[in-house]
C-alpha cells in the first residue's frame, strides 16, 4: 500500500449513518507534534492482548474521521471502549504515522507526519454492537468500505502500514527540489550557488552543480549545508 495512492482510500463512507458532531474535539489535534513514542500511533500489545485478539476472530477496518482530529478522534474511541465494556471486541486503535525530518533554513526538524490523513485503524470483532460504539463516536464519519458492510484489511496491508511505522529510518523532507538553484552555507563553496543535480534521501545527501572557472562541477553535501534561496 502506498501513501500517495493508498487501496484503503479507493472506496469512502459506503456504510455510514448521520454525520457526528465535532463535540469534544480540539485544535490542538491539527496540527502533527514533535515525535514521541506514542504520537499519534499505538503502543507494541503484549503477547497475550494479540492472542486475545486473534482467538476472537478480530480484523482490521478503517475508520475515516475529520482530517487534523485523528489523535483526539483516537482517544475519545478508547474511552468509549472502556466506559462502555467494549474491550472483548474492539483491541486496538492506531492513527498510522511516521517520522519525519524536515530540512528547512539549515535546521533540522523532527515529527511525527500522518501517513493516511483522515484516516484510523481499528482492531475489532464486526457486529452491531462493536460497529454501533464505533460509528458514534463523536468524529467519526463512517468506515471504508464497499456495499453494505465495511471491508476488512489483508494481513499484508495491515503488516505493510505497522512496518512502516515502527522503522527506524525516518522519511526526510526538503524545501529544494532537483533543478532549483540553493545557496551553500557551510564547506570550500560556502555562500557559492548551485543547481540541485540529485537528491538521495535515504542518505541525507544532495548533488549540487556549481559554477567553477566556468565549468559546472558536481560536489555532493549534507542537506543541511544548502537552503533554497
Amino acid at each position: 500500500m502506498d501513501a500517495n495512492d493508498p487501496e484503503i482510500l479507493d472506496d469512502q463512507d459506503s456504510w455510514t449513518t448521520e454525520e457526528n458532531g465535532e463535540a469534544d474535539l480540539s485544535e490542538d489535534d491539527r496540527v502533527d507534534q514533535d515525535a514521541t513514542p506514542d504520537a499519534g500511533g499505538t503502543t507494541e500489545p503484549g503477547v497475550d492482548a494479540a492472542a486475545e485478539a486473534a482467538a476472537a476472530g478480530a480484523e482490521w477496518y478503517v475508520v475515516h474521521s475529520y482530517s487534523g482530529y485523528e489523535n483526539k478522534v483516537k482517544k475519545n474511541l478508547e474511552q468509549r471502549i472502556e466506559t462502555m465494556g467494549m474491550q472483548g471486541k474492539i483491541f486496538r486503535v492506531v492513527v498510522p504515522t511516521e517520522e519525519e525530518v524536515e530540512i528547512r533554513d539549515g535546521q533540522r526538524r523532527t515529527s511525527r507526519r500522518r501517513v493516511f490523513p483522515g484516516y484510523i485503524l481499528v482492531q475489532m470483532v464486526m457486529d452491531d454492537e462493536s460497529w454501533y460504539v464505533v460509528r458514534n463516536t463523536p468524529g467519526v464519519t463512517g468506515f471504508v468500505g464497499s456495499g453494505t458492510r465495511p471491508t476488512s484489511l489483508s494481513e499484508e496491508e495491515v503488516e505493510k502500514i505497522l512496518r512502516r511505522m515502527e522503522t527506524e529510518q525516518p522519511r526526510i523532507k526538503v524545501s529544494f527540489r532537483v533543478g532549483e538553484t540553493v545557496r551553500i552555507t557551510e564547506g570550500p563553496f560556502a555562500d557559492f550557488m548551485a543547481v540541485v543535480d540529485e537528491l538521495y534521501l535515504d542518505r541525507g545527501k544532495v548533488r549540487v552543480l556549481v559554477s567553477f572557472f566556468g565549468r559546472e562541477t558536481p560536489v555532493e553535501m549534507d542537506f543541511l549545508q544548502v537552503e533554497r534561496t
